[in-house]
């Protein structure tokens, strides 16, 4: 996946962060894994926010995405590219 300035992984949020997801590295995903992630709101232009982050850089990470909360591990955070909303 190649990064443009502007954007970042989404496990680089700050709690409380408000931004909008630039683009998925699907590649780095297998196809059910990608398929769910979809399917829980996750693709590019939807908002999502870091509501929680487990303590010392542990695994997992709450983010918000629409109207409810998805826990998602570092790894496949890092596969979700974001912008500035």
């Amino acid at each position: 996946m190649t990064f443009f300035a502007s954007h970042r992984p989404i496990d680089a949020l700050a709690v409380g962060e408000i931004a909008l997801i630039a683009a998925i590295d699907r590649a780095g995903l297998d196809p059910a894994t990608a398929q769910r992630l979809c399917e829980l709101g996750f693709d590019e232009g939807v908002d999502v926010e870091i509501v929680h982050r487990a303590p010392f850089g542990g695994d997992p990470l709450a983010v918000r995405v629409g109207n409810m909360v998805v826990a998602l591990r570092r790894e496949m955070a890092r596969l979700i590219e974001v912008e500035a909303a």
